[in-house]
């Protein structure tokens, strides 16, 4: 079952068990991803959902920041709800540990030796962890190594 299909069946779910809260993340979700498919014109692959999907958390995460430092507990909390339901959708997530060994391999892979290296080991390693792991930790691991 495609992502999209996925969206489409847990949205018929909320409703019929009246989770206002859930149905209400999903249409957001579903609007985004309608959006997207039609700046391309075109239906979006399940890659494409997933990059939708990532924004989106991405997004939250930022805002539940500022929300915290500006002491809106209650923003924040709803926040941290729609994260958990985002998440759902999301790849299992890799572990640190996972992500470490698959930097230091593409950085064997490719060669790599110093920071200039950095877009290059990025570019080949993004593709490989997409959706799988948070990009703030691959570039401060990527930095890590090669620094």
């Amino acid at each position: 079952m495609s992502l999209s299909d996925r969206l489409n069946e847990d949205m018929k779910q909320a409703m019929k068990s009246q989770d206002k809260f859930k149905l209400s993340v999903i249409r957001m979700v579903r609007s985004t991803i309608k959006n997207s498919e039609i700046d391309l014109k075109r239906p979006l692959d399940d890659n494409e959902v997933l990059d939708v999907l990532t924004r989106e958390i991405k997004q939250r995460k930022d805002s539940l920041q500022e929300f915290a430092k500006a002491g809106r507990d209650d923003l924040a909390d709803n926040l941290k709800a729609e994260l958990v339901i985002l998440a759902e959708y999301m790849p299992q997530q890799l572990s640190e540990e996972e992500v470490k060994a698959i930097v230091q391999q593409t950085i064997q892979q490719i060669g790599a030796s110093s920071k200039a290296d950095m877009g290059k080991v990025m570019t080949a390693l993004m593709p490989q962890v997409k959706g799988r792991a948070d990009g703030k930790l691959i570039n401060q691991l990527v930095q890590q190594l090669l620094g």
